[in-house]
């Protein structure tokens, strides 16, 4: 390891100013632009004019100004004929937010030309310090700097720069400077005789910041992407990941943008695994032994994709891929560039749509294709779950695959003018499994509504439904009725009985106008009839529809606050800050068959969102049978104003689940965080993950550190972050 960090230095430093040229480039020297068609106006205590010169020579407290430019100096004699300025004495030019300072200037407006003695450059937009002996501006360009320095940082004494002996740097070009160094305060840590990197102000085809680590699975590890500005719509990068004990992986990111409503990624790694978990001894710490499988594949890959399309006539389609090699890749590279986590955010930010978890087997693919009306809805799918581990154990795979689906509903809508309402459901499948029965299904569910009132005092809406189903049996199928066609028919009824009581209180507070609380008690009534359906084939739940003869009662309280607007009394935000139902059924059937327990467990569901520093989401199921909770999850979320948090959760099931999460970040200082996470399956008294860390935050740095053990592995890890420029971090496990 010791032998590489020669190498890692050289590497961090090209690619810290690679980085740094591009933000270099849009400061871009403007204040030296001008437009000839406007004068200048110099003010200062005196003010003469050389006939012999022909020069403006002004002295004490000079200010020259012209549109959103300003030159301030002791001393400035100006040429009106050949644009040349000349400046000394406590030289300050402003453009906009940008600032110029130096102990003289010359300045050929003309020729957009000049030269800053022992000056200091600030560009606003990304906050950047240029700094020299001599800085000068040799074309329009192009610039030349004599013992340079750049840095983020504020102060005579920043606590980080790079300097370079001498610097030129040419807009859309390249930059090329000597003796190029990385210091903190006075001490230099990283060193390169010679840096050539590009200064681009559009895309451009390049190397970005590497990734450096080590682990115990790993060993050394570097990560190197190169960047492909394929053109204005399109672009891709690709990763070299190297990892010493397990070889290198490759991979590729493909991403265009079209418009809003239609754009696509695509992602594929690729690696040939020097480690496998064949059941030979000693191959299974390249394995997880939780999952009780072996993974002895060493080609490993992960392709993944997203695509949304906007098609004629309203329609829109969508693609989503995930295909893997085998169970465990994602838990082995959940990290970096390329790995599950990031892939997931990237594709929740820019789609909208997640991607299945990191230890699902069965990975979605899909193909939808959708179009919606003011009343009605068209949804057409091709559904395939890949199934990872019977894939690679080569098993019978009877896993079912929906090729399509279509679904076609009806919003609920009034019909013609009556006081009749209805909506409809109705969906096609074509069930396919590789190893397993196949078949086609139809299924209709229209319902009929006859909503009713009496004044404000209750709302009561009876309405009955109708479901036709039809199936169909391929010629792989088998029927066990010995039909190719079945049928179903079964109806249903719901009567919905309801009233709200309320009442409005006044503000609590200034902003605050009115608080209501609203009490919604509810009985609904649901009924089906007992059908045999034995003989009916088994896809997925809709296939068996259980008798129900179930009463439901429940109570909600609500308070909702009127806010003020901007203190404006007319304009207002309306905030649910409290909700808080109770639940229960009642099961007739289960009555009648002499069931112990015809009531259901009660349920109680609590959300408090207040607004500010407090949230809290639970929901409970009691058994008053057992005296016991059949369920408990709470989720509560605490923070202030000082970006303290603290965030902890509970799930409890009943001999199947109980966990719990933590997660507390405590701001000690304006610059240090101290932070840490916990997460333990307490049914099956196994820690999934525990970290603690700090983050110290500086005005133009900043270092983060924690440990981390997690899925089998232990590591310590760091960041630096160069505002500006990037970051450099490395991961190191333990001895």
């Amino acid at each position: 390891m010791n032998d590489l960090k020669p190498f890692w230095l050289l590497f961090t430093l090209f690619f810290l100013l690679a980085m740094l040229g591009d933000a270099f480039a849009k400061g871009s020297f403007k204040m030296f632009e001008d437009d000839p068609k406007e004068p200048w106006h110099i003010v200062a205590d005196e003010i003469r004019y050389d006939e012999n010169a022909d020069q403006y020579i002004a002295q004490g407290d000079v200010s020259v100004t012209k549109g959103g430019k300003n030159l301030s100096a002791d001393y400035v004699r100006f040429d009106q004929k050949t644009m040349m300025a000349f400046a000394k004495g406590h030289v300050v030019m402003t453009v906009g937010g940008d600032v110029l300072l130096g102990d003289k200037m010359e300045i050929d407006l003309g020729a957009e030309t000049g030269t800053i003695y022992h000056g200091t450059i600030f560009l606003k937009e990304n906050h950047y310090y240029i700094r020299g002996d001599k800085i000068q501006k040799i074309g329009k360009d192009s610039y030349r700097a004599h013992k340079a320095s750049i840095t983020t940082c504020d102060g005579d004494r920043p606590a980080w720069k790079i300097t370079g002996r001498n610097l030129k740097v040419t807009i859309e070009g390249y930059g090329y400077t000597s003796h190029a160094a990385l210091w903190a305060k006075n001490i230099p840590i990283l060193y390169s005789p010679f840096l050539v990197f590009p200064v681009k102000l559009k895309r451009q085809s390049g190397l970005l910041m590497p990734q450096f680590g080590f682990s115990n699975r790993k060993g050394e590890a570097y990560i190197q992407p190169l960047y492909w500005a394929i053109n204005e719509s399109s672009d891709a990068t690709f990763y070299l990941y190297y990892m010493s004990r397990r070889g290198e992986q490759l991979g590729v990111e493909y991403r265009y943008v079209l418009d809003e409503a239609s754009k696509g990624t695509m992602m594929y790694d690729y690696l040939y695994d020097n480690k496998v978990d064949d059941g030979t001894p000693g191959s299974s710490k390249w394995g997880y032994e939780d999952d009780n499988l072996l993974r002895p594949n060493s080609d490993r890959y992960w392709f993944r994709a997203k695509n949304d399309q906007a098609l004629p006539y309203d329609f829109s389609a969508m693609i989503d891929v995930d295909i893997v090699s085998d169970q465990d890749y994602l838990r082995e590279f959940r990290s970096r560039y390329t790995g599950y986590t990031s892939t997931k955010e990237y594709f929740i930010k820019e789609f909208g749509r997640d991607i299945d978890a990191y230890d699902d087997p069965e990975r979605l693919n899909r193909l939808n294709v959708n179009r919606n009306w003011a009343a009605y809805s068209l949804n057409a799918e091709l559904r395939w779950f890949d199934n990872v581990i019977k894939r690679r154990q080569m098993e019978e795979d009877d896993t079912l695959q929906r090729l399509p689906v279509i679904e076609f509903d009806g919003a609920k809508q009034v019909i013609l003018a009556t006081p009749f309402y209805f909506d409809f459901d109705s969906e096609y499948d074509y069930f396919y499994r590789q190893d397993g029965d196949r078949g086609h299904r139809i299924d209709a569910h229209p319902r009929l509504y006859l909503p009713l009132s009496y004044k404000t005092y209750f709302n009561f809406e009876p309405s009955v439904g109708v479901r036709e189903t039809i199936w169909y049996f391929d010629k792989a199928a088998y029927s066990p009725s010995g039909k190719k066609t079945l049928d179903r028919t079964i109806y249903d009824i719901k009567l919905d009985l309801s009233s709200d009581f309320y009442r409005i209180y006044g503000g609590i507070e200034n902003r605050i106008d009115k608080i209501k609380h609203n009490v919604r008690p509810q009985i609904v009534y649901d009924y089906i009839p007992d059908k045999d359906q034995t003989n009916l084939p088994l896809f997925d739940a809709l296939d068996r529809i259980a008798r129900t003869n179930l009463i439901t009662y429940s109570i909600t309280n609500t308070l909702i606050s009127r806010l003020k607007k901007n203190n404006r009394v007319s304009v207002y935000d309306y905030h649910q800050f409290f909700r808080f139902k109770v639940q229960q059924s009642y099961d007739f059937n289960k009555e009648k068959e002499d069931d112990p327990e015809p009531f259901s467990p009660i349920l109680g569901e609590l959300d408090i969102t207040p607004g500010k520093y407090l949230a809290i989401d639970a929901d409970a199921e009691w058994s008053h049978y057992d005296r016991d909770f059949r369920s408990r999850n709470i989720a509560l979320t605490l923070w202030d104003e000082r970006k303290d948090r603290l965030f902890i959760e509970h799930r409890y099931k009943v001999d199947q689940q109980e966990s719990i999460y933590a997660d507390l970040r405590i701001q000690l200082t304006d610059s240090l965080a101290v932070y840490a996470d916990y997460e333990r399956n307490i049914h099956d008294r196994i820690d999934i993950r525990q970290s603690v860390g700090f983050l110290y935050t500086a005005q133009c740095w900043s270092f983060d550190f924690h440990y981390v053990d997690a899925e089998e592995d232990e590591r310590y890890e760091f960041m630096i972050n160069l505002f500006g420029i990037g970051e450099i971090g490395q991961t190191i496990a333990p001895p």
